[in-house]
């Protein structure tokens, strides 16, 4: 029997054993049920997004997280537009390499992997150059688990009129974003993130009245936003093939959000659990690499505790204990990350926090 680990990862994540069961049915695109299912699903996303289908709709698109970036990147950005790219992070400098490699005009502004942007210099880049249509930014960065304030950058949207695209790949659903009131145009998130089910698809929650602007700026055919929206605006029917059992699992976890009380109880969750990993690891001498004011509740970067510290052999040890770990993504300082999203709650962290501790205990 394959042996099964609880996922301490940024998604793929651990996934409830109902959300596994849903994808045993096979689907056809093209049935009534299916593209109803497909609406179902949009229509709850607005729900979690806080947004009415008035002013706002949910586009779902083939492929990882990144794809999903790339097709906004794609569809928002005209011939004539330029985005400022914030980043402090291996995510964010994505989002800079793909503006780049698909020819659109791009300001790279690169903070520290440690620090949230400078919004004053943020504000100050934008007035030195009108030409700045738009700004993107990743809400929760991964590469180290910081937590990028929003509201900052939402108040310099307003006053310099630009569009705001936001990454929250790793935030939507389990950290609470008034999209509306922040006046994002572009929110980005993943199937296999805070909404906790798998792998294949992704989804922009989009301002109507800004989306209806972008057609024909894609230079893209499955990538354009823009097109993929007015199909799939009709009756749920996808352009291209959808991953059909993905998709029904995906129903499924928004189903299991709102049950658990939507992304504020899931919040909750997901927080207690990284302030209990936090506490008792600090105890164990792994020191957290983001200070704790931008700490998200996502996942947390971890510095070894000394320079006999040989992370392989822990990883294997806790992988035989039953968790899988993340590697650090630090290029200069040697770390690892623990995710606190997907099925995990207080006894796994428990006896995580446990079996680090006799890991500790057994090297010395």
């Amino acid at each position: 029997m394959t042996q099964t680990y609880k996922l301490l990862t940024p998604g793929p994540l651990t996934t409830t054993d109902s959300v596994k069961e849903t994808m045993l049915e096979d689907r056809c695109t093209w049935d009534e049920e299916y593209k109803q299912l497909t609406q179902d699903i949009r229509h709850r996303l607005l729900e979690v997004a806080s947004v009415s289908a008035d002013d706002y709709t949910a586009v779902l698109q083939q492929g990882s997280g990144s794809f999903v970036v790339e097709s906004v990147l794609q569809t928002a950005l005209g011939k004539d537009d330029h985005v400022l790219i914030i980043s402090n992070g291996a995510y964010g400098n994505r989002m800079i390499d793909m503006a780049n490699a698909i020819g659109k005009k791009v300001t790279e502004m690169r903070v520290a992997y440690d620090a949230v942007p400078d919004f004053e210099k943020i504000e100050e880049i934008i007035e030195q150059d009108p030409s700045i249509t738009h700004v993107a930014m990743v809400h929760c960065e991964t590469t180290t688990g910081i937590l990028n304030p929003l509201a900052p950058l939402s108040e310099i949207g307003k006053r310099k009129n630009v569009s705001l695209i936001i990454d929250a790949m790793s935030s939507f659903g389990g950290i609470p974003i008034k999209v509306n009131d922040l006046g994002i145009d572009y929110l980005i998130s993943s199937a296999n993130k805070c909404i906790q089910g798998v792998p294949g698809f992704g989804f922009v929650i989009a301002n109507k009245e800004i989306l209806k602007q972008t057609q024909g700026n894609a230079s893209s055919i499955a990538l354009d936003l823009f097109e993929q929206w007015k199909v799939m605006d009709v009756d749920g029917k996808w352009r291209f093939t959808s991953p059909t059992h993905v998709v029904a699992a995906f129903q499924e976890a928004l189903i299991e959000l709102d049950e658990e009380g939507g992304t504020p109880a899931r919040y909750q969750r997901y927080k207690d659990n990284n302030n209990y990993v936090i506490k008792h690891l600090k105890e164990l001498n792994f020191q957290p690499y983001i200070d704790d004011e931008y700490q998200s509740p996502i996942i947390t970067t971890f510095l070894y505790p000394d320079k006999d510290f040989v992370f392989e052999d822990f990883y294997q040890y806790m992988k035989e204990a039953g968790f899988v770990l993340y590697p650090g993504k630090l290029m200069d300082t040697p770390s690892f990350r623990i995710g606190n999203i997907g099925d995990l709650h207080h006894k796994d962290f428990v006896s995580l926090v446990d079996n680090i501790q006799k890991y500790m205990n057994e090297r010395d």
